[in-house]
């Protein structure tokens, strides 16, 4: 039986509730498209996903969706693993992120892998938002944690992200998924037991924070 197993864990009128919440994942790539499997195999289906790119070989050592799909748009395919999303592909940008309405969400998953558009939606969306780096460089899953932004280290592109809120002047309390592993390559090595896991790590906090609502 579907989701029984999911049912077993949180109990029926649980469940039931958990099957209420609206996500949307912003980035479905090596983490964004972990969350998203996880959370819908979980039974929580009304999600949206957003992201502009199609798939490249280079992709295929830790993206869902990847293998048999190059050159096609991501969102697309995802969309025809898991029919009941809603796919949107677009670029995103803070002039799109300005004019798309997130009210009805719950909780917004953030897997940008943009300074720009990501310090944008923090400052505009914290309360909601469940926001990770990337893992690329990283071997080591078990050092992934979730915590304040403001006590994060040994994460580059979280510093810059942490460094471009200051300078905005944002000094709320935030949370991030991060790696306190020191990255062990310069180019964009990556392997999918961690940024998968960061992916994995983003769906147990949206429905650890989902449970404290219910």
């Amino acid at each position: 039986m579907q989701y029984d197993r999911s049912k077993k864990l949180f109990g029926d009128d649980v469940f039931e509730k958990l099957q209420n919440a609206k996500i949307i994942i912003l980035g479905i790539g090596g983490v964004g498209s972990f969350a998203l499997d996880a959370l819908y195999n979980t039974g929580i289906t009304n999600i949206t996903i957003v992201d502009f790119d199609t798939y490249e070989e280079s992709n295929m050592n830790r993206q869902m969706g990847s293998h048999g799909n190059i050159g096609r748009i991501k969102v697309e395919v995802l969309k025809g693993k898991y029919p009941k999303v809603e796919a949107i592909h677009i670029k995103i940008t803070p002039e799109w992120i300005d004019a798309f309405d997130f009210s009805s969400y719950d909780y917004i998953l953030d897997a940008i892998d943009d300074v720009k558009p990501k310090v944008h939606l923090i400052k505009k969306h914290f309360t909601k938002i469940i926001s990770t780096s990337g893992g690329a460089k990283r071997i080591d899953p078990s050092k992934i944690e979730y915590i304040s932004i403001w006590d994060t280290y040994n994460d580059p592109f979280i510093k810059k992200i942490r460094t471009e809120l200051k300078t905005q002047g944002f000094k709320k309390k935030f949370k991030v998924i991060f790696s306190s592993e020191l990255p062990i390559c310069l180019e964009k090595g990556s392997f999918e037991g961690v940024t998968g896991s960061f992916g994995l790590m983003m769906a147990s906090v949206t429905i650890q924070k989902l449970l404290k609502k219910i």
